[in-house]
């Protein structure tokens, strides 16, 4: 079951993540690095402030997706190799918490989208030559696999921030 979407105002995240130009057909090349970065935090004594998860910042569905797999910090971290350093801009955000299997998101992406524009809502995201480029759209994982296998129960933020 979703929750009903609702507008929050977020405050800036900093965070550690790894970004990679993928299709929708092998997005999960991506997923599967969340691993490297939470290495990568460990080995500089680094945890967590937040569950890992997924940012879009380009969107393409017929060819390429900017996409990037991070996990929150407390403060800011400088770039290393293919980890790299950022901050999630403050703002406020059309959120839901959707429970499900991975492959119910794009359902629950939908509804979110729909339930927005409804009320007059308008995303910040502007149509470039490589598609849609978001200000800041992501994917919260809140479901530990390992804790919870049934992937029908796993819980996802999807929190999208809107236009000024």
């Amino acid at each position: 079951m979703d929750t009903v979407p609702e507008v929050v105002q977020r405050a800036a995240q900093p965070y550690a993540g790894i970004s990679a130009w993928v299709t929708i057909a092998n997005i999960a090349s991506v997923a599967h690095r969340i691993p490297e970065v939470f290495g990568w935090l460990g080995g500089q004594g680094i945890g967590p402030a937040g569950p890992p998860f997924f940012r879009y910042h380009v969107i393409d569905m017929q060819r390429e997706l900017l996409v990037e797999v991070s996990v929150p910090v407390a403060s800011a971290i400088e770039d290393d190799g293919e980890v790299r350093g950022g901050t999630l801009p403050a703002g406020r955000f059309a959120v839901m918490t959707h429970t499900g299997a991975p492959a119910t998101l794009m359902a629950a992406t939908s509804a979110l989208l729909a339930w927005a524009a409804e009320r007059g809502l308008a995303f910040d995201v502007t149509q470039t030559d490589k598609g849609e480029q978001w200000g800041c759209r992501l994917e919260s994982y809140l479901t530990d696999p390992a804790v919870q296998p049934d992937t029908r129960q796993w819980q996802t933020e999807l929190a999208f921030r809107l236009a000024d």
